[in-house]
């Protein structure tokens, strides 16, 4: 195992990371800031306002993007286990 292939592995595992993790980020600042901006309009001060509409965006986001996830998962599972003999060998 070189150093090469550490470096590799980490760099495709933090990539796999924020790619999978990009959705739900995205609809909850999306969900956050259309929040803030009505609140700003209207002047509603509330600050526990913004936590449920974000919650609820997060949640159906996992559950519209779960089965790309699982897809993404566990390919890059395999592709690790198929590089076994490499690294071993």
């Amino acid at each position: 195992m070189t150093v090469e292939y550490v470096l590799a592995l980490g760099r495709d595992a933090v990539s796999m990371t924020l790619m999978l993790a990009a959705p739900m980020l995205a609809l909850g600042l999306l969900v956050g800031v259309t929040i803030s901006i009505l609140q700003a309009v209207t002047q509603i001060q509330e600050m526990t306002l913004t936590f449920v509409p974000k919650i609820v965006a997060v949640a159906v986001a996992l559950l519209v993007f779960l089965p790309w996830i699982i897809e993404r998962l566990v390919g890059f599972t395999t592709r690790l286990y198929a590089s076994i003999p490499t690294i071993v060998g």
